[in-house]
């Protein structure tokens, strides 16, 4: 096992040194409050520019631009704003061929930012009114509800239900059907819930349904992680033969590969991957040097970057936000390796069946293609902490697989007393495991500190992240400036830290399965105190939890487990 562990450790540093943002929907042209330099025509559909006359229209056009003006001022939402800001200021944009964007700025002291308080888009020359935004859904295009600005096809009820059934169904069994198990699959699909207002511009309903279903595997996965030996009474038998899972794992794999190639978009995230690969082969200055396009993309660690090298020098990057194939590729291989290893480390803990089965939660688990079908990096996130876990035997390797985790996205460092202690905290063990985090962070930044400064990799990942707002988490969504909330966010994230320095000393399961859900217990922590929250975060932890839920599935056909006198 360690020489095997040792393998894939291998690969994956070469993998880090090939080469010598939150996520955000792509909505070009939105004002931003940056007017300067605009063009007096758009370069592009999307673009916006300022016209040469307020009183004529503009070659083209059937409005002039005081009209629009007029037409957005009489919207109710805009006069609220306005009266909420003394001092506002509007500005009207030509936006593409056919319509026009009106902006609407706060009055702000000399020399602080512009910050738009309302925008409104006008089609011309109908002068009917397309969009209308205020408050964080400004500056926030993600949160304008943009129909399959995530995962484009993935969100339409006839592929999201039927993934969602085929998720829950196998592991559900009419013979026992009051099993926490149940409640467990329930909680893991009512994610949906949240997804489905927030697909429809309802944040302020998305956002706080998300807590309680976070809140509940926290404590579901400390209840098993800290128990010391497994429950008496374990989740139910499989509805189907394993081998009927194995069926439906490879026509779930292939239906995931086909659409996302057929109907995916890439958002921000795995567009910054494929500008980081080609900035870190072509040596060139990686933090705080992203295009304008992609400003804010520098915020991840250096892996999230490396990951994406072999993948950008195989279908080069174009040097604008195009098709991006590279980052398509990326996203189905951090797929299928995520699926592999939920395969290797269930059948390291209870043979075959129990792989064949993670490997098909995975498989139809509809947000593991959400994350997918956005070619997000995230599946990566999961790749290296199922790495660690399916490598524990050996400290230094599950050491380096943590480091890369945590060099990702910078989360998964929170795991690291926990593996560092795994199975016992004894000295030896511990610096085996520090041994093996250095060389593979050293491995990690040896392509870009050479072009880069710390300073510069500070400021625009962890500074920025500390900074930043963000209305898709209860902490960003309401009102700042009640001191209560921004006290309970410390105190969240304060306990998040003592848990996971904590629960790597405290007496629990000494199991790969306690291991598992020990360390999804400190990442589920983790996203209810960050400021930042999104559904592409769920597959972080949900190998981990799935695992940890079907520990003591005797996995099989009810009838065939009847034969064995087993009763689950």
């Amino acid at each position: 096992m360690i020489r095997g562990a040792a393998v894939i450790a291998a690969l994956m540093l070469c993998l880090a040194a090939a080469g010598p943002a939150a996520a955000q929907v792509r909505e070009p042209g939105s004002a931003g409050g940056l007017t300067s330099g605009l063009p007096r025509a758009p370069a592009r559909s999307d673009q916006l520019s300022l016209p040469a006359r307020v009183d004529v229209p503009p070659p083209g056009r059937g409005l002039t631009a005081q009209r629009v003006g007029a037409i957005a001022g009489r919207i109710d939402k805009v006069r609220r704003e306005r009266r909420r800001y003394p001092g506002a200021t509007r500005e009207v944009f030509l936006k593409g061929s056919d319509r026009w964007q009106v902006s609407y700025f706060a009055k702000v002291p000399p020399g602080a930012p512009r910050k738009e308080i309302a925008q409104v888009l006008v089609a011309d020359p109908s002068g009917a009114v397309l969009e209308a935004w205020t408050g964080y859904q400004v500056p926030w295009t993600m949160a304008r509800g943009y129909p399959g600005a995530f995962g484009r096809i993935v969100n339409a009820p006839w592929v999201w239900i039927p993934l969602a059934v085929l998720f829950v169904v196998p592991f559900v069994t009419p013979r026992r059907p009051w099993r926490l198990l149940h409640l467990d699959l329930l909680v893991l699909t009512a994610f949906s819930v949240s997804l489905a207002f927030f697909n429809a511009a309802m944040i302020g309903t998305s956002v706080p349904l998300v807590y309680p279903l976070l809140a509940y595997l926290l404590g579901r996965m400390l209840w098993i992680g800290v128990r010391s030996r497994p429950a008496a009474n374990g989740p139910p038998q499989l509805l189907v033969p394993v081998g009927w899972l194995t069926i439906g794992l490879i026509f779930l794999v292939g239906f995931r590969v086909a659409l996302n190639i057929t109907n995916s978009n890439v958002i921000d995230v795995g567009y910054a991957g494929v500008i980081g690969a080609d900035r870190i082969v072509d040596r060139d200055k990686l933090y705080r040097a992203f295009p304008s396009d992609n400003a804010s993309g520098d915020t991840y660690g250096p892996v999230a970057y490396e990951a994406y090298v072999p993948f950008e020098q195989l279908l080069p990057w174009s040097g604008h936000w195009d098709s991006l194939p590279a980052a398509h590729a990326a996203a189905i291989v951090f797929d299928l390796l995520a699926c592999l290893l939920c395969f290797l480390v269930g059948r390291r803990v209870r043979g075959p069946a129990l792989g064949i089965a993670l490997a098909y939660a995975w498989a139809a688990y509809p947000f593991t293609l959400y994350a997918q079908m956005s070619n997000a990096n995230d599946a990566l996130v999961a790749v290296l902490v199922l790495a660690a876990l399916w490598a524990a035997g050996s400290a230094p390797v599950r050491g380096a697989f943590v480091a890369l985790a945590g060099l990702t996205k910078f989360a998964p460092l929170a795991l690291a007393p926990l593996f560092a202690a795994y199975p016992r905290p004894r000295a030896r063990t511990i610096g085996l495991f520090a041994a093996g985090f250095a060389v593979a962070a050293a491995v990690a930044f040896a392509p870009v500190l050479p072009h880069n400064d710390l300073r510069s990799f500070w400021d625009a990942t962890i500074a920025f992240q500390a900074r930043r707002g963000s209305p898709f988490s209860i902490w960003g969504l309401y009102d700042p400036d009640v001191g209560w909330l921004d006290k309970a966010q410390h105190a969240v994230q304060a306990g998040t830290v003592a848990l996971a320095l904590a629960i790597a000393a405290v007496p629990r399961r000494r199991d790969l399965v306690g291991l598992a859900a020990c360390a999804a217990a400190i990442l589920i922590a983790l996203q209810l105190g960050v400021t930042h929250w999104f559904y592409l975060y769920i597959p972080w932890f949900f190998p981990l939890v799935m695992l940890a839920l079907l520990q003591t599935c005797a996995l099989g056909s009810p009838r065939r487990a009847s034969r064995r006198g087993s009763g689950g």
